[in-house]
């Protein structure tokens, strides 16, 4: 029988956010030269945008440099992020920890000093740096890139040449220094404001702005089923992500040609995914499949087979950090969560990739919504304890044209009523058959023919609660009673609150000035940060 869990569970003090005396694995064969790694992280692209990840959503044309880079390495079409939001997604990669363990629930920087995936290659050596989405990617605040560069440096992370150049005197250092890198290139599309928004139109009107190398109109593109693609705005909407995709891609190609003419291709291993699904109802900032599931891609000179494709095994990116250390010869620190995937990148069989568990806790605007997940090839189970029929979801993925679109049009279409009701208020409990319907347009957690199954998932997910975060355990083992629920949304909704003074108390009465400043900014403009 194969494993339930992908990983080795760490201890429950571990859970807890005790230090736990764990012994780091012993250290894998170093390669004969140094293996550079270079991280190509996009802003809320849809998995359905990348050709390899054979979606029938795929509009052609999108993402021609990313397909071309899918031809030389390996794709994996069941990869998914731990969390569908920007920095717990990021804090998930950078410290291969669930949100639970690291601390990385939120808009924030873990609690406590850790491990991460850079300062482990900083310790054995490597040179870093880092173009975009900085503060969200680097969940140790004390942590020093020899490079860093931020949106306001890049276009508003946006202009693919002004990447290219920083880059390229990033490589020419180290062939100064002659030291190996680890480099995280963070795009900020196609994050909103998407090409051809009002905000958008704006900024065309000042320097340095940098248009698609292709701008889609609304007759060219595919709409996932998750959204109607029979109305206008939608299909407009779609358009600006498209565009807004294509520069992304643009921006990949410019960094993968530095990459090739300063002569460093052959001994980097380079790693291409989104943080999180598109900006959109039922996708970004959920715990859907179309929220989670990303387009995974990595190019490893001389072990993965050129054009591959790995249809089968479920890749989180918690897995992420464990595995780009083991194929530079350095052992995983202690108290990781997540295991490497070295071995199917080299093509081989690996036990117990045959569930993932992702979770939702907290959007930029301080909201606390716990969803947790449970999923394998079949089935997809959600637990949503903040669901009560009242409290009204709010996120930066509710903006733009798709959902006005399907408010205005649920006032006389009752499927699309009923759909803004679920994502406005959802249920607390959510099962999915994603063979037949991974657009989660049935839920079958109440019909009697599925009991079975829903039984079986909810005891896996119950059994992760466990070992990772067994705060809503309660609730879950109590469910449908209200009790428990309810006092575990009260804690949660405290947590924010109780967050904040304990960082202003930390920082003095300057502290708690930038974090009344800081709170709202995020309260206000939440696109900026999920």
């Amino acid at each position: 029988m194969k494993p339930l869990f992908h990983a080795p569970f760490p201890s429950l003090a571990l859970t807890l956010g005790i230090t736990a005396a764990t012994a780091a694995p012993a250290a894998p064969a170093a390669p004969k030269t140094p293996l550079n790694v270079l991280l190509f992280t996009a802003d809320d692209m849809g998995w359905f945008s990348v050709a390899s990840m054979d979606s029938p959503a795929h509009t052609p044309g999108v993402t021609p440099n990313i397909d071309r880079f899918a031809s030389q390495g390996m794709s994996f079409q069941r990869a998914h992020v731990n969390v569908a939001i920007c920095q717990p997604s990021r804090g998930v990669l950078g410290t291969g920890r669930y949100p639970h363990v690291s601390g990385v629930e939120g808009f924030y920087h873990a609690p406590r000093p850790l491990a991460t995936v850079m300062s482990e290659f900083k310790n054995h050596g490597y040179r870093t740096g880092i173009l975009g989405k900085c503060e969200h990617s680097t969940p140790d605040a004390t942590f020093v890139w020899d490079m860093r560069h931020d949106a306001g440096e890049l276009g508003r992370g946006r202009n693919p040449q002004i990447y290219a150049s920083y880059f390229r005197a990033f490589l020419r250092d180290r062939k100064k220094d002659g030291k190996p890198f680890y480099f995280m290139c963070n795009s900020h599309d196609p994050h909103r404001p998407w090409v051809g928004s009002p905000q958008d139109l704006a900024w065309q009107r000042q320097p340095g702005y940098v248009q698609p190398s292709r701008v889609f109109k609304p007759g060219e593109v595919k709409v996932p089923g998750f959204l109607p693609g029979n109305l206008a705005d939608v299909r407009e909407d779609m358009a600006r992500y498209c565009s807004s995709a294509r520069r992304c891609d643009d921006t990949f190609g410019a960094i993968m040609k530095v990459l090739d003419d300063e002569g460093f291709a052959g001994n980097t291993l380079v790693v291409y995914l989104s943080d999180n699904g598109m900006s959109a109802p039922f996708s970004k900032t959920n715990a859907y499949y179309n929220s989670t599931r990303t387009p995974l891609v990595i190019r490893y000179p001389g072990v993965t087979k050129p054009g591959s494709v790995n249809k089968t095994d479920f890749v989180p990116t918690i897995d992420y950090m464990p595995t780009v250390l083991e194929a530079a010869g350095i052992a995983p620190p202690a108290g990781l969560n997540g295991r490497s995937f070295l071995p199917l990148l080299r093509g081989e069989k690996q036990e117990g990739r045959d569930y993932i568990f992702t979770q939702i806790y907290e959007t930029s605007g301080k909201h606390r919504y716990p969803m947790f997940t449970v999923q394998n090839d079949h089935y997809i189970l959600i637990y949503n304890p903040w669901s009560d029929g009242k409290y009204e979801f709010k996120a930066e993925s509710l903006g733009g044209l798709y959902f006005k679109a399907m408010e205005a049009a649920a006032r006389t279409d009752p499927f699309l009523r009923a759909r803004v009701d679920l994502v406005k208020h959802r249920v607390p409990l959510e099962l999915y058959d994603l063979q037949k319907d991974p657009d989660a347009l049935v839920n079958l957690a109440n019909n009697p023919a599925y009991a079975g199954t829903l039984r079986q998932f909810s005891d896996q997910l119950k059994s992760w609660m466990k070992q990772y975060d067994p705060t809503p355990l309660a609730a879950f083992n109590a469910f449908p009673d209200e009790a428990k629920r309810v006092a575990y949304m009260a804690e949660q909704k405290q947590i924010p609150l109780t967050r904040g003074k304990a960082q202003s108390d930390k920082k003095g009465k300057r502290g708690k000035k930038a974090a009344a400043a800081a709170a709202a900014a995020n309260a206000n403009d939440e696109e900026n940060d999920e």
